[in-house]
């Protein structure tokens, strides 16, 4: 999967999870949490889906590493070629 597919990948599971959010307004090295007002419970779920979209473990020291989009794809990218 390559940077751009990746980072759609997210932007989609961020769509399921916060669905009022426009793609397009996520800023790629802000806080999503603060900038898309994801209380804890929707963070874990956008992992979850992570997780089950991409088939990576996710372990929970690293959920700091999910909290921008643009540290998101590096985190991902990393995990998946591992995985290969």
């Amino acid at each position: 999967m390559n940077e751009q597919e990746l980072r759609q990948t997210i932007l989609d599971v961020l769509g399921e999870i916060a669905p009022e959010v426009d793609p397009a307004t996520v800023p790629p090295d802000k806080d999503l949490r603060a900038e898309l007002d994801l209380d804890s419970m929707d963070f874990l779920n956008f992992t979850i889906a992570l997780h089950e979209r991409l088939g990576v473990d996710i372990p929970e020291a690293d959920l700091p590493k999910l909290f921008t989009l643009d540290g998101g794809v590096v985190y991902l990218q990393g995990k998946l070629g591992e995985a290969q």
